[in-house]
């Protein structure tokens, strides 16, 4: 159930250049799943609405989520002069998660690019702690970042084998995820994914060409965060109960999608 209510700021730390970490207590984490958002309100009135940002941990027995976002405007540079003990209005949690049940007995591989790394961390913990006939054979990440700032990867190190891409060379292989996944033979017969859309287009690709099942939450800018506005549309290969065309509003129909329904 979606509602606006107050979070309070346990901590906020920067990770990397532009890239913010931000715990906050909130009783969202109750219901919170790998994938989902939340939509964060700045306090000016010249940004009023919510910017979506997904949570990238969850913390269900401290009622907290943690927010991993990079800075891109006026509404999250505000976020980064929140500090601890102060409030924040969040409105959530929005969206669908990533269906985990689709991994049991499978070899998993979570993919993420730039933004789109954290919310695969949730979704790389919660895979590796699948029990029983739920248990994936294997859980694997494949993350791609610009440079040497690998923010995250510890984390990921500790939850699944990690393997890592960057752009410039100077971690792991050089190139993107895909290269990564080719050169260190990294086998799939599902994958979750977050990240920029070439990034998703090229792995949905992949996916087809290799049988493997794939999962892509898509990144878009959104206004009102709750499917009124039509402002984060995206084409599809089935058509929308909602609009009776062949779309989908991110915000609500995901951001995470079967890549099969996704007409990239």
């Amino acid at each position: 159930m979606k509602k606006k209510t107050e979070a309070l700021v346990i901590s906020q730390r920067i990770l990397a250049e532009g890239i913010y970490d931000l715990w906050l207590e909130t009783e969202l984490a109750r219901d919170a799943k790998p994938g989902q958002f939340v939509g964060v309100y700045p306090v000016g009135k010249a940004t009023l609405l919510p910017r979506p940002i997904s949570i990238c941990e969850v913390d269900a027995a401290k009622s907290a989520i943690r927010l991993v976002y990079r800075v891109v405007g006026s509404g999250t540079a505000e976020f980064t002069l929140y500090q601890p003990g102060d409030n924040m209005t969040i409105l959530g949690v929005l969206g669908n998660g990533f269906p985990l049940e689709a991994a049991a007995g499978k070899r998993a591989v979570v993919m993420g690019g730039g933004i789109g790394v954290p919310p695969l961390l949730e979704t790389a913990k919660r895979l590796s702690n699948l029990e029983g006939g739920e248990k994936p054979k294997s859980v694997a990440a494949v993350m791609g970042y610009r440079d040497a700032q690998t923010f995250l990867s510890g984390e990921f190190e500790k939850v699944s084998k990690l393997h890592i891409a960057t752009e410039d060379g100077s971690v792991g292989t050089k190139g993107n995820v895909l290269d990564a996944m080719r050169e260190e033979a990294i086998e799939a017969d599902v994958i979750f994914a977050c990240g920029p859309m070439p990034m998703l287009k090229a792995i949905k690709s992949f996916a087809v060409a290799n049988g493997i099942k794939a999962y892509l939450s898509l990144e878009e800018r959104m206004a009102c965060g709750v499917g009124a506005c039509l402002g984060c549309v995206c084409k599809t290969t089935k058509v929308d109960e909602h609009s009776h065309v062949k779309n989908a509003r991110i915000c609500t129909e995901g951001p995470v999608f079967d890549a099969d329904d996704l007409d990239l």
